[in-house]
């Protein structure tokens, strides 16, 4: 009988998805210290060999939903939104550097001064030399969120978990515990049952993604020390989803 991945060996390649909005501290912009801490965090784990890929949202710049509600286009909306994750990804990408970890960011949209363009096996070959591949620009096209962004290159690279890290929450709840006090906390629940009972702390289509190709995930909070590293690691921490 195997191990549950989340107690037993330890995910050689991973996905790990980061909130944007924590890249700013709850400002508009990048915190220099947070993100120091986070690369710190990170750049622990790069060390022990684990294969690490990085998707962040832009939530601290701008989101592309909202600034649609306000009238402005929503695709233009989404696509400024994804130029906010590309500030994010560089701001991450010199913090690992001047940790001593290899850093490559690939975006979906091309800008070749500041980054490579996303070519999934080139992006394998760089996690097979140990360097942090870090993806931006969400999957350059508009209507998906950066939690379905997440799911679809976890999937391309062929990573063997998806870490998908939440600000304000600690994992999969069996509603919403900031407006629900009744609300419990799940260890573990199948994709099938997220998606039935509508527990949105995750995009739906990332869930599905993740579901239709048996690829389990890890929601968990990013508050805490020492948290990312837990969770990149394989350590019981949040909540384990996975296909049933």
């Amino acid at each position: 009988m195997s191990e549950s991945p989340i107690e037993g060996p330890r995910y050689r390649r991973v996905l790990l998805k980061l909130s944007g909005e924590v890249f700013g501290n709850g400002q508009l912009g990048v915190d220099p210290d947070v993100v120091a801490a986070l690369a710190e965090q990170i750049a622990g784990v790069a060390r022990e060999g684990i294969q690490i890929a990085i998707v962040i949202g832009g939530g601290n710049f701008l989101r592309g939903a909202e600034l649609s509600q306000r009238g402005m286009d929503r695709g233009r909306a989404d696509y400024m939104g994804m130029l906010g994750t590309v500030l994010n990804c560089l701001a991450l990408q010199d913090f690992l550097e001047k940790a001593g970890i290899d850093t490559r960011v690939q975006t979906a949209i091309t800008m070749g001064q500041v980054a490579e363009p996303y070519i999934p096996r080139k992006a394998i070959r760089h996690l097979e030399k140990n360097r942090v591949v870090i993806f931006g620009a969400g999957l350059g096209a508009p209507y998906f969120s950066t939690d379905t962004a997440a799911a679809q290159r976890a999937l391309e690279i062929k990573a063997h978990a998806v870490l998908m890290s939440k600000n304000g929450v600690d994992g999969v709840y069996t509603a919403d515990p900031r407006k629900d006090p009744t609300a419990s906390k799940l260890d573990e629940v199948t994709y099938s049952d997220a998606l039935t009972q509508q527990l949105k702390v995750v995009d739906a289509t990332a869930f599905s993604l993740c579901m239709d190709n048996k690829l389990p995930m890890i929601v968990f909070g990013m508050e805490g020390e020492g948290n990312i590293a837990a969770a990149v690691r394989g350590e019981r921490i949040g909540t384990l989803v996975t296909a049933g």
